[in-house]
């Protein structure tokens, strides 16, 4: 009796679904979906997570970071008239610099008039009785207006730092110069901090030029950049990091990264993203920020853990206690209560997962 009391599989049988269900479950709470349980092997395999750019590290908006203005040129005035002006564009660097110029003035933009937009140059109309010109460099020539020493210095530092510049100009007078890109998640440095202390090398992926791939993965902490890459050729950069013998993860959120997830040996889905990308990832990552992506993983690897001691418990459980019930050494009474207590601990130790952060 007391054999076959100790023979019984109770702790073995709930040693791996129930680390399972609150591993999942805590992960659902923290904004990460996994699909299944066979993703939980795959995080310990990876080595290299390779990151899209658009929409995964960058908001995938096109933002005002920063305003330069020339000598006597007060912030205000220049974001007030340019603000005003782009507000009436239905461009998206033009509504980058009315959000940024509205948030950042704190009071309503004044009405322009006579605006005109000038295709592939910018835009000109009046604002609070001066005649603006908001636009590249070639706006302001056509005009006759020169750009001085100090404002075309910060248009070549924006271009080498892959940002998009700007030059505002009224009264035939060049004032400021604005920088426009695709922001920086605040997260995304933090994040890939922290995938690199899960023993992952990043690796940024995207279309974009190789100055502004280069700027932004200086920017984060990343070293190795794939630019000026086509969205079908996403999925051979994959194969060429597997081809040489790395497991790799692969994180985004648009269409045109779904072959990439599904050849992945993980793929990590933003929630933000398209239905594609989701439905070729191995885990959703709910909330669209790249630090869930380490938590995911973090979570995958814990919940793995949690799963082999339960098995190490209940397989040693009955090694032990199998022989001294053969011999007759052990009561079938402490044998029941040994079995409860092993059955127990498996679920207790499951339970611990729901402390996860």
């Amino acid at each position: 009796v007391a054999v076959l009391i100790i023979a019984c599989p109770c702790a073995l049988g709930l040693a791996t679904p129930t680390a399972l269900m609150v591993g999942t479950g805590r992960g659902a709470q923290l904004g990460i979906l996994i699909k299944g349980p066979e993703v939980l092997e795959t995080t310990r395999r990876v080595d290299t997570v390779v990151l899209d750019k658009t929409g995964t590290v960058t908001t995938g908006r096109m933002t005002l970071l920063d305003v330069h203005t020339a000598p006597g040129t007060d912030e205000t005035d220049v974001l007030r008239l340019a603000g005003a002006l782009e507000h009436s564009s239905e461009h998206p660097i033009a509504q980058a610099v009315a959000t940024g110029a509205a948030e950042r003035t704190a009071t309503p933009l004044p009405t322009p008039e006579d605006f005109t937009n000038i295709p592939g140059l910018g835009v000109q109309g009046v604002v609070d009785g001066h005649a603006v010109l908001v636009g590249r460099e070639q706006l302001l020539g056509s005009a006759g207006i020169r750009i001085p020493a100090d404002l075309a210095g910060a248009v070549t530092h924006a271009a080498a730092g892959g940002r998009t510049a700007i030059v505002v100009a009224w009264d035939g007078e060049a004032h400021a110069v604005l920088e426009v890109a695709d922001a920086v998640k605040s997260s995304s440095a933090a994040a890939v901090a922290e995938l690199r202390t899960l023993g992952l090398r990043p690796v940024l992926l995207t279309g974009d030029n190789r100055a502004v791939a280069e700027a932004v993965a200086a920017e984060v902490g990343i070293d190795t950049v794939y630019a000026e890459v086509m969205p079908e050729d996403k999925v051979d950069v994959v194969k060429e990091l597997q081809s040489q013998g790395r497991s790799v993860a692969m994180v985004g959120d648009g269409v045109n990264d779904a072959a990439a997830l599904a050849q992945a040996d993980l793929g990590l889905a933003m929630g933000t993203g398209t239905d594609a990308a989701i439905e070729a990832s191995d885990l959703t990552l709910v909330r669209g920020d790249l630090k869930v992506a380490a938590d995911a993983i973090r979570l995958s690897r814990r919940t793995l853990t949690t799963i082999e001691g339960n098995l190490l418990w209940a397989f040693g459980y009955n090694v032990a206690a199998l022989p001294l019930a053969a011999f007759g050494l052990l009561n079938p009474m402490i044998a029941g209560a040994a079995m409860a207590l092993s059955s127990v601990f498996v679920v207790t130790n499951s339970l611990r997962l729901r402390a996860f952060t």
